[in-house]
């Protein structure tokens, strides 16, 4: 096993102008204030560093498989090793950084920013993301129906029914549904066998994108179908803007809010596609 000092991505940590990841990540806990006449010229937008490697790739350990930039270990922004738990992730995370132009932009690389959530805020928290993920057993966006008009009654059901009904015969999850806005009491048998469900998920990136495709949906069991290989990323994303597409279909879209939702989009995507790899 190499020593410290070897596996450092650049040279020892003790000379850190010698550390290419600075350009990067920072030092930790190094935090910048705003200069307000960069601002100002950049109309609010962050400057994105410069790509300062040729070739990204990953190398295996026994640990799992290591992102490298130009043959040295990559880290998170916490600083520890990026590694992936599976070949196939490692060659979508790599292909991200080798996509990368003259500068880094983390907005085109959803894969690498969740695999470092998953390890830098989930592997030493998975208790607390559980929990925070069995606040939605009990609030799920497919218990509240609309009632009127009926072709959003419809559309809901025809999403929606096929979930519920996956959740009852699979996770052993009965919901009680409800027309509009009122809070409904989840039976206690439901929740708790929703929150088994989590406490099920096997690794620390599957976690991840769990919590990752929940927190984007407003769907725990949407989330949990995707999962579970029972939807694909575009039905569940479908299904979980049924809504949002009843609207835009009477009202029009609008461009603003659909740039934010093609956005989303992507962050759901890399999401499902680490559950599916990870």
């Amino acid at each position: 096993m190499a020593s410290g000092a070897e596996i450092a991505y650049g040279p020892p940590m003790t000379d850190p102008k010698n550390d290419a990841t600075r350009d990067w990540l920072g030092e930790p806990g190094e935090i910048k204030p705003p200069d307000p006449h960069a601002i100002a010229r950049g109309h609010g937008k962050p400057v994105l560093p410069k790509r300062f490697y040729k070739e990204a790739g990953f190398s295996e350990t026994e640990a799992g498989f290591g992102l490298t930039l130009d043959g040295r270990p990559a880290r998170t922004p916490a600083r520890n090793l990026l590694r992936l738990p599976t070949r196939a992730l490692a060659e979508r995370v790599a292909a991200e950084w080798q996509a990368q132009a003259e500068v880094i932009d983390p907005a085109k690389m959803p894969l690498t920013r969740l695999a470092n959530s998953a390890i830098d805020g989930v592997a030493e928290r998975r208790d607390e993301v559980a929990a925070d993920l069995g606040a939605y057993a009990g609030t799920d966006l497919v218990a509240y129906r609309a009632s009127d008009p009926p072709r959003l009654i419809a559309a809901q059901s025809e999403a929606w029914d096929p979930i519920v009904d996956w959740a009852r015969d699979a996770l052993g999850a009965r919901l009680v549904l409800s027309e509009g806005v009122m809070h409904v009491t989840q039976p206690d048998e439901t929740v708790a066998a929703i929150r088994a469900e989590i406490g099920r998920v096997d690794g620390t990136f599957r976690l991840a994108a769990l919590h990752a495709m929940t927190t984007l949906t407003g769907s725990l069991l949407i989330a949990l179908a995707v999962l579970h290989g029972r939807l694909t990323a575009e039905q569940a994303w479908a299904a979980a803007h049924v809504d949002e597409t009843f609207q835009a279909s009477v009202w029009g879209s609008d461009a603003e809010a659909e740039a934010r939702l093609v956005t989303r989009k992507a962050e759901f995507e890399a999401a499902a596609a680490t559950a599916a790899l990870a």
